[in-house]
């Protein structure tokens, strides 16, 4: 079917258009009474290359029973004008899964919104339901499968992104709803427009990634979610993701600092990296994590208000970059917090994922970031009774567990995924697979990672409002969750900014905090924070530029010299990189005279037999 509109129906749609206020954005929205969007774009490139025309501002001169006679030409068969016009209905945005998934359901959403297309919340008063699914675990597409029965019982159309479409086109539930790829979504307009008419779409072909300039509608205004990738360089044996994201795919450099950029510009105090695997980012188009994080770091502002926090990433890849990570999280601009799922603490267990690492390079990358990166956050995953694990292998992962005392452990039982490898493996008794999930689970909550906080003050960003509805939660540099007083004279004062709060007392994963109002016990704080930052410097390897400034033995006391710890800090991870440099070329000069001389001795040695 083409979609070229014929001059003639396009005018009409127009007229309809100005019929509903769209055209001069003051009217409302027959079916709820809210404003139907001012904006509408003109043009949209299609699957085939050409262009969807949108409407425009013009032929306003025609008569109001004119556009009413069209009205009725056009719409004949619908109760409302909305019900008919491209770009005006009514969609609702469900998503599953990771934050790489909801960083894809804010693309989708900004392109709708800029559309024409109102979001909302309800799905009951939606025209049609765009769900993102995820498809790691059973209890996620089971849920999926519920959200499809609901939507056929109340006769609403569906759109099927994400993994699961992807990633297990033929399954039955998926027969009757349109479906969408996981590099597809810069086409979700087409595929709402389409289904809407009472198509069936199928875009499943695997193309280039969407660009990172897409139009988005953050879930968190405040939080900036940036993709740096998609699909690893793994092949675990239970992973059904694999099957939906492929191979890895990195994001040049250039377009996540575009995106970065964007992002600060309008306003956010946050910034997550999000992938499947950052510490292999950038292996498939000659770049690393070390490369992006010292590119990302340089366009965070200096004075804190935008933070940064690392993604998710596996020990096979961060191996290679434990300084390089480590000084990232060093930088007072980004959080210490990091992501790195274990999964077994048994080598044995990990290599039938093949998880490509063993238990001792998990402890080698554990305890590396916790000597180089004070008050860091580990957080880890564990797959409780994958096939064939052994109790004896089981109390590994337990020791494991209580060695570390990982604040944040994801625990999940196995799920065994259809077309996976670890699908036909002999798997291990239910019963046995939920003994130890309870067991891991009171492991997990009989330590207190966050009373050695009582009674310190620090500086938080507050980006959210608490389940409660009323706290206000921040985080500290670690990414500790401080749950603070709410009310609305806080949220306006506080709400996308950092504050110097007490904590008061603290749980198994959050405290309580009081913000800290008086600017003298501010000022102390700051200065004690400041000294840490230049102790971070001085770890790093360079504190010329501090010393020439204040001397060795001064420390500085006024808030204005921040930037200097901050520029320091960057000279010294430059410094660092240069005396490698110079390591490398001196141990090349080494290696070549001592090669030299030995093929001088072993001539010398031929001559004198001779």
């Amino acid at each position: 079917s083409t979609f070229f509109l014929s001059e003639r129906k396009r005018e009409m749609l127009e007229d309809l258009e100005d019929l509903g206020g769209g055209g001069g954005g003051g009217g409302r929205d027959p079916n709820n009474g809210g404003p139907t969007s001012s904006r509408v774009t003109s043009a949209l490139p299609n699957q085939h290359g050409r262009v969807l025309l949108g409407m425009r501002d013009k032929h306003h001169h025609r008569r109001p029973e004119e556009r009413a006679m069209m009205d009725v030409k056009v719409g004949a068969s619908s109760s409302s004008s909305s019900s008919v016009v491209p770009g005006t209905q009514r969609v609702h945005v469900k998503t599953f899964g990771c934050a790489h998934n909801h960083s894809d359901s804010e693309f989708m959403s900004g392109q709708l919104q800029e559309y024409g297309y109102t979001l909302t919340d309800d799905p009951s008063t939606a025209n049609l339901w765009v769900v993102n699914t995820c498809t790691v675990k059973n209890p996620s597409q089971s849920a999926m499968n519920t959200v499809i029965e609901r939507a056929k019982t109340n006769d609403t159309p569906v759109v099927l992104c994400g993994c699961v479409p992807q990633g297990d086109q033929k399954a039955k539930e998926l027969e009757h709803v349109s479906l969408l790829g996981v590099s597809q979504i810069d086409r979700i307009v087409e595929a709402v427009e389409r289904t809407l008419r009472g198509e069936r779409v199928v875009m499943l072909e695997k193309k280039a990634l969407p660009k990172l300039d897409l139009p988005k509608v953050r879930r968190n205004k405040r939080v900036e979610i940036i993709p740096l990738s998609t699909g690893c360089l793994g092949q675990c044996t239970y992973c059904k993701t694999k099957h939906a994201r492929g191979e890895l795919g990195s994001y040049e450099i250039e377009a996540i600092i575009g995106r970065a950029k964007l992002a600060i510009e309008e306003g956010v105090t946050e910034i997550w990296l999000s992938s499947e695997d950052t510490g292999a980012y950038g292996l498939d188009i000659g770049s690393n994590v070390a490369e992006l994080f010292k590119a990302l770091v340089d366009v965070l502002p200096t004075d804190q208000s935008v933070m940064l926090r690392l993604g998710m990433t596996n020990p096979p890849y961060i191996l290679a970059h434990l300084p390089a990570i480590a000084e990232a999280m060093r930088h007072p601009s980004v959080f210490s917090w990091i992501h790195i799922p274990v999964q077994s603490g048994s080598s044995k267990v990990l290599d039938d994922m093949k998880r490509e690492y063993t238990r001792e390079e998990f402890e080698q990358v554990c305890d590396y970031l916790l000597k180089h990166v004070p008050d860091i956050t580990i957080a880890t995953d564990i797959i409780c009774g994958f096939p064939g694990e052994t109790e004896a292998e089981w109390r590994e992962t337990m020791s494991l567990i209580e060695k570390y005392k990982f604040p944040e452990v994801h625990i999940s039982q196995f799920y065994a995924r259809p077309n996976t490898p670890a699908f036909r493996m002999k798997r291990v008794n239910t019963l046995t697979v939920k003994n130890r999930s309870r067991e891991l689970t009171k492991l997990t909550e009989s330590y207190l990672p966050w009373t050695k906080l009582e009674g310190q003050k620090m500086k938080v960003w507050i980006t959210d409002i608490a389940a409660d509805g009323i706290s206000l939660v921040g985080h500290t540099k670690s990414y500790s969750q401080i749950l603070l007083p709410g009310g609305d004279e806080n949220v306006e004062k506080y709400m996308g900014k950092s504050a110097h709060v007490k904590v008061i007392s603290s749980s198994r994963w959050s405290c309580k905090a009081e913000i800290i109002e008086d600017e003298s016990e501010v000022a102390e704080i700051q200065t004690t924070n400041l000294h840490k930052r230049i102790a971070l410097v001085e770890s790093a390897g360079d504190t010329s530029n501090l010393n020439k400034k204040y001397g060795k033995k001064i420390r500085p006391k006024k808030k204005d010299i921040l930037a200097d710890v901050t520029e320091d800090f960057d000279d010294a991870y430059a410094l660092r990189v240069q005396r490698i440099d110079k390591l490398l070329r001196c141990s090349e000069i080494v290696f070549g005279t001592t090669l030299c001389v030995a093929s001088l001795g072993m001539l010398y040695s031929k001559l004198v037999r001779a």
